[in-house]
């Protein structure tokens, strides 16, 4: 039988047979797992590189003194009360922020998403997004200072028509005055998060629950806040990692006034006083522990919201 009438039956019969061709010999399943496995190696080379071998970096550094001794006082200091200060002030400001991100984050989503507005209300927050949330550091830190110092325009213009807002105990150098800027990039990051998940919810769904007679509330408590769920634990899972992490923007804000648990590093590595970089390890490797914790609490609370779209 000629390879042309092979094709024909195969085609006509369901038989599905092919000639095979001498110039490209078909691809074995060992041959297509490499190519997979080559895929993904940048990767698991990324990985080892910028997390892996860093992660166990500061566990070594973590037992050396400053002679490059081992010693556990490293680990010992991690529980005195101005590090345990640290960790606590530095865990509520990115707790504080990344729940008030989330929040105000998706209600703008939703907001130039689902909300009615024109298109190009959606596409200039968008634009703002990407920007702001890359925002920080310096310039984030002096543009809070001009605005909202003791000295800033908008400090200068509510006090010049009868509201002072430093009378009124706001401090722009304190706990909630460094939380409020942070939000600055901690929303945007939000609105860029969450947008492709609301708008990947289908109109059909709405209307299937509007037609079995739900309301509104009933349609977002049973069909959308169910199926956007993980969505909104992963994006407050990296919004806190996001502030828990940042460093420059409260340095340059406060100055140190407020015991950060990154201004503490940065001060064991680089400081002339306080330099000790096996407790400045010890410190960095505490930070991972805390958001391993975080990840662990985000894994549960992941699974338990997919037995819910299960049900």
């Amino acid at each position: 039988m000629s390879p042309a009438l092979l094709r024909q039956s195969g085609n006509e019969g369901g038989l599905g047979l092919r000639p095979a061709s001498p110039s490209s010999p078909p691809r074995t399943p060992k041959q297509s797992g490499l190519w997979a496995w080559a895929g993904v190696a940048p990767f698991f080379l990324f990985a080892l590189l910028f997390m892996l071998l860093p992660s166990l970096s500061l566990l070594v550094g973590s037992f050396r003194d400053a002679q490059g001794n081992f010693t556990l006082e490293n680990l010992r200091s991690l529980f005195t009360p101005s590090i345990l200060s640290a960790y606590s002030i530095s865990i509520r400001i990115s707790l504080v922020t990344a729940l008030g991100g989330a929040l105000f984050g998706f209600l703008l989503a939703y907001a130039v998403i689902l909300g009615g507005l024109p298109r190009w209300a959606r596409d200039a927050l968008l634009t703002f997004s990407g920007v702001a949330s890359n925002f920080a550091g310096v310039p984030l830190a002096f543009a809070f200072v001009a605005t909202l110092g003791r000295l800033g325009m908008l400090t200068v213009f509510l006090k010049a028509i009868g509201i002072d807002l430093y009378e009124a105990g706001f401090n722009l150098y304190s706990f909630w005055g460094l939380s409020f800027t942070y939000m600055y990039f901690q929303f945007p990051l939000m609105v860029l998060i969450i947008a492709p998940a609301l708008e990947g919810l289908k109109r059909e769904w709405r209307e299937a629950a509007e037609n079995l007679g739900a309301t509104a509330w009933q349609y977002w408590r049973m069909v959308a806040l169910p199926i956007l769920t993980p969505s909104i634990l992963g994006a407050i899972i990296l919004l806190f990692g996001n502030a828990f992490g940042a460093y420059a923007t409260a340095l340059s804000l406060t100055g140190g006034l407020i015991n950060l648990i990154t201004i503490l590093i940065g001060a064991q590595m680089m400081g002339d006083v306080l330099y000790n970089p096996g407790l400045g390890y010890a410190l960095s490797f505490g930070m991972i522990v805390v958001m391993a914790l975080n990840m662990v609490v985000y894994y549960f609370l992941r699974k338990r919201s997919e037995r819910w779209l299960k049900r």
